[in-house]
């Protein structure tokens, strides 16, 4: 099946060396995957390289556990000027019983960069679907709660200074 020019799908399966002191996939081995797939998408769809600009509402739902097959599903939900806001929902597949669980959700927002490292322009995304449409409107949404935290932040860090 092939996927459009928005959307991928990576599966990893988890090994001995991802994991933590409990045994389950270390949580950094999970942000460092989930970070290779929204590079891989966002580049993909923009067809240049992409720099990471924020993650958000990464939520650990479930451990994983070494041996499981991990699916990442990545797709584009907005597109900027050169800013795409990639979601990652990600579900661990227990091999021998095929059970499946949502394990792992977040948002990225990468932008594209040119050969100098400058911001450099994407496709505007049109979605199509309901999901498409529903992710883009919730994807606006979310980059405003972005930007309030930031002010936010910055007027906390005006008043400490």
């Amino acid at each position: 099946m092939e996927l459009p020019a928005h959307q991928l799908s990576m599966t990893v399966l988890m090994t001995p060396d991802m994991a933590n002191f409990s045994g389950n996939v270390h949580g950094g081995a999970v942000l460092k995957l989930l970070d290779q797939v929204a590079y891989a998408c966002a580049s993909r769809y923009a067809g240049r390289y992409v720099v990471t600009v924020s993650v958000d509402q990464v939520m650990f739902l479930q451990p994983i556990h070494v041996g499981e097959l991990v699916t990442f599903l990545a797709s584009i939900n907005h597109t900027g000027t050169s800013s795409m806001e990639v979601g990652i929902k990600v579900v661990a597949e227990e091999i021998r019983t095929r059970s499946v669980r949502h394990v792992n959700s977040c948002f990225f927002t990468m932008v594209a960069v040119d050969e100098a490292r400058k911001p450099a322009p994407v496709p505007a995304l049109v979605p199509s679907t309901d999901d498409e449409k529903r992710r883009f409107e919730q994807s606006i949404m979310r980059k405003k709660v972005r930007q309030e935290l930031a002010a936010r932040f910055a007027s906390i860090k005006e008043v400490s200074e």
